[in-house]
């Protein structure tokens, strides 16, 4: 079972596509950093998922190319997701070594 990280508006990403989630102010006090996010959007391997203003960015392999989604959610709420969904899938495996194969 592949999981899933909602991103925000209609985006999800398959967690293990996810290579970064970085904070969008810690990314902004960094000159190097200002730069490859300006090389991103000259070279169109960034992009927004909304309109309101970016909070995290995700750095993401999809189709063996590299993406930098700009979320409106933030970087916190976005490993709290994470990590809920591990949480998720740890507790099926468990269940299905109780149950001997059956899953609750």
């Amino acid at each position: 079972m592949d999981l899933i990280l909602h991103l925000g508006e209609d985006a999800v990403v398959p967690m293990e596509d996810i290579i970064a989630i970085i904070d969008i102010k810690s990314a902004e006090n960094s000159a190097v950093n200002q730069e490859f996010l300006h090389i991103a959007k000259e070279e169109g391997f960034s992009r927004s998922i909304s309109e309101d203003a970016p909070k995290s960015i995700i750095l993401a392999e999809i189709n063996k190319k590299t993406v930098l989604l700009l979320s409106p959610i933030s970087s916190a709420t976005l490993l709290k997701r994470s990590r809920l969904g591990f949480h998720i899938s740890d507790n099926k495996e468990v269940h299905k070594q109780e149950n001997k194969g059956e899953t609750k």
